[in-house]
């Protein structure tokens, strides 16, 4: 299939390279609107289903209150503030700041609540509930307030803006300014690595055109989405990300293996179809990790789920029709630009490859003293999993220089009881006299500070809130909050809340983790079948890609729970983080066991025996593999200089998942583990390998045996040949 499809790109590659571009166009102005339909709110972390957001939408309908969104100005005075005293001037402007919004439905502030005023006496904070609002309309109205506080001579330099609707919109902000940032650093130094990789300024050109490509495309997959369900702001750091790293992982793998053939045969149809195979089921294997994703229901897993399925695919398609037909177009040319010691030089990439085939050998004669080091290193790095923690997306992890951030922690710090928002629990009565005594059994419960009097929401609900100790999504609260809903409840009680909200996604999240799991394991035992045609080698991927994803969420937890290399230590580790981690390091290990598979089949098909077929793989895939690993950590470590925690630690934990395998799995335990089962590696059950051959999957490209090139042709795009690291 991939030579009839390499034969007709090469004879079609203007044309096929003119629909690329076509493509491309219209996909940068179709997806260039995706950022304004994106969504950021805390409700893309709710199971859709959940018992906490049908009590939020109780409340909502009878109150016409969002608990979700809110204000919260922090205004600072120069004289200090008294209760029983008329409001200066900067607190009556803010009060009738919030109190001109037409969303806005209460405004709290001092004379109602003392508890509003600081320490110092110096400040204190105005508090607005708002009605639902639309994710644009959050927009506008924090740009507004923003605008308004700016003008206002009362409130310039003495305001700031805060809350739950300002956070999130800020949060949006945040991201995308530091995804901006991301590419401007990363570009360049991958384009320095690349050039180095391909001893050439051409070759190395060619992976970024992939890139940017795909970026497009992916722009415009979400864009399409975004028309039939909500897609997370955060899906832009992961198609940038992932985008990136797997353009130049597919694109240094076909242009590293075309320069083979290009030196073997000259241009032609076998050189641009070699490699389209593995980077098929290569493509599949991540694809299907990232695609397990989506059996959870929250929108903002979904939406990354589905945010690197499109990535994924976007990458495939380039690498498999734009770049064979460019470079079908380049022949030789792909080698231009290259300094002439490097033209000279055809010894880099064999020597390269000697070394990967004397680890490789070393391996094997040792093979069982190798697996157990590798494995107790691995486990010892993974070690920390046992005390991870579970913390929820904040708005206090804004960075200080956002207003939000500056808000969150002055109340945090300068507050002696810092507003909260109550734990709500709506319970399905039309009458509320058996509640009185409920409620006093709550208020017995550690943590809860106080509980309200019961008040009817509507002819069928009730409400009872209640006070939580300490922030709402630290320690203590969440302890309560999970105590209160283990007292019983006279009638059927649904809990709401950010304390509650974060139990329910937590619980929510363990529930399909199974199914998740269950899901990405099926389909990666099928698709390395279909790869290999054994059934020992996929489970033994399985195997070592649970350790090496082990291993990345261990040294999550090391680096941001317990606050190490300079991170501060956070209460725990987002907990959509570790699913996300654990899918795309899941998937981008049984990337790199896919091209180092591909390599080894086709040697045991040449004659070689078992062990020195493993070693000739590892040394045809170790340097691409590295270089492929390194471009890749540097495009997603990239996200690590977010100012937002959660991006952070996917970006990190997703680099160093990604360093693991590429080191500790691919060049110790991947070889010790073959030479230790030798041939049974690739033993399969009768029926499973006559149906194999049956679906002719186990067929490998056939060598090009005929001339690909006219001798005109030949001396037209003749170069220097460059030989590849």
């Amino acid at each position: 299939m991939f030579s009839g499809l390499g034969s007709a790109l090469h004879a079609r590659r203007r044309a096929a390279l003119l629909l690329a571009v076509l493509a491309a166009v219209l996909a940068a102005f179709f997806g260039g609107t995706v950022d304004s339909k994106l969504t950021n709110g805390l409700s893309d972390y709710d199971d859709p289903g959940g018992a906490n957001v049908t009590a939020r939408r109780i409340i909502q309908q009878a109150t016409g209150v969002d608990a979700q969104q809110g204000y919260a100005v922090l205004v600072r005075t120069d004289a200090a503030l008294d209760p029983k005293a008329p409001p200066p001037a900067p607190v009556s402007a803010a009060v009738a700041l919030l109190r001109g919004r037409p969303e806005t439905e209460q405004v709290v502030d001092y004379a109602t609540n003392p508890a509003l005023i600081s320490r110092d006496g110096h400040s204190t904070v105005v508090l607005g509930t708002v009605a639902p609002m639309r994710e644009k309309d959050t927009v506008d109205a924090e740009k507004a307030l923003q605008q308004a506080i700016a003008d206002n001579p009362d409130l310039k330099g003495r305001a700031w803006l805060g809350g739950s609707t300002p956070g999130h919109v800020q949060v949006a902000s945040v991201s995308n300014e530091d995804l901006a940032k991301a590419e401007s650093l990363a570009l360049p130094f991958i384009l320095i690595l690349l050039v180095l990789v391909f001893r050439g300024v051409v070759a190395a050109l060619v992976p970024l055109v992939g890139a940017i490509v795909t970026l497009l495309l992916t722009l415009a997959g979400l864009r399409v989405a975004t028309e039939f369900m909500d897609v997370s702001t955060g899906a832009l750091n992961l198609a940038f990300a992932l985008g990136l790293g797997l353009a130049v992982d597919f694109g240094l793998l076909i242009v590293s293996r075309y320069r083979e053939e290009l030196a073997a045969h000259g241009p032609g149809r076998q050189a641009v179809a070699t490699a389209g195979r593995t980077v098929f089921f290569s493509s599949l294997t991540v694809a299907a990790a990232l695609a397990a994703i989506t059996v959870f229901p929250h929108p903002y897993l979904r939406s990354m789920g589905l945010a690197g399925v499109i990535t994924v695919v976007s990458a495939a398609l380039f690498a498999l029709l734009g770049l064979p037909a460019l470079l079908a177009l380049l022949g030789r040319r792909v080698n231009s630009l290259a300094p002439r010691r490097w033209q000279r030089d055809s010894t880099a990439r064999e020597e390269a490859g000697d070394r990967w085939h004397r680890i490789a050998s070393g391996v094997m004669r040792r093979p069982v003293v190798v697996a157990v080091a590798a494995t107790a290193v691995l486990l010892l790095v993974a070690a920390p999993v046992a005390g991870l923690k579970f913390t929820g997306a904040d708005p206090s992890t804004l960075p200080a220089s956002t207003s939000a951030g500056k808000v969150s922690r002055a109340l945090t710090s300068d507050f002696d009881k810092p507003p909260a928002a109550p734990l709500q629990i709506v319970l399905d009565t039309p009458g509320g006299t058996e509640l009185a005594a409920y409620a006093q059994r709550i208020g017995r419960v550690p943590g809860v500070e106080s509980v309200g009097t019961p008040f009817r929401l509507d002819a069928r609900h009730w409400e009872v809130d209640a006070v939580l100790r300490g922030a709402p999504l630290g320690t203590t609260a969440k302890d309560a909050a999970a105590k209160v809903q283990d007292v019983r409840a006279p009638v059927p009680a649904r809990y709401t809340g950010v304390s509650a909200d974060f139990l329910a996604q937590k619980a929510s999240i363990a529930d399909k983790v199974p199914l998740a799991a269950g899901v990405l394991a099926l389909i990666t035992l099928v698709l390395l079948f279909a790869f290999s045609g054994s059934v020992i080698l996929p489970f033994k991927a399985l195997l070592m890609n649970t350790l090496s994803t082990g291993a990345a969420l261990g040294f999550l937890v090391w680096v941001f729970q317990d606050g190490n290399l300079g991170f501060t230590a956070q209460n725990g580790i987002e907990a959509t983080t570790p699913v996300l981690v654990f899918a795309l390091a899941f998937g981008l290990s049984t990337d790199y066991n896919v091209f180092l598979l591909g390599r080894i089949k086709e040697g045991r098909g040449a004659g070689l025996d078992d062990r020195e077929a493993v070693a000739e793989g590892l040394a045809r895939t170790g340097p691409i593999v590295t270089s492929a690993a390194a471009l890749f950590c540097l495009a997603v470590g990239a996200l690590a200089l977010s100012r937002l925690v959660f991006v952070q630690e996917l970006g990190l934990g997703t680099a160093f998942a990604v360093l693991v395998d590429a080191t500790v799995v691919r060049a110790l335990l991947v070889p010790s583990l073959m030479a230790l089962l030798g041939s049974v590696n690739w033993w399969a059950p009768g029926p499973l390998r006559r149906l194999h051959t049956r679906l002719r999957l186990d067929r490998m490209e056939p060598p090009e045996t005929e001339p690909a090139t006219s001798p005109a042709e030949e001396t037209q795009t003749r170069g220097p040949a460059v030989s590849t690291t």
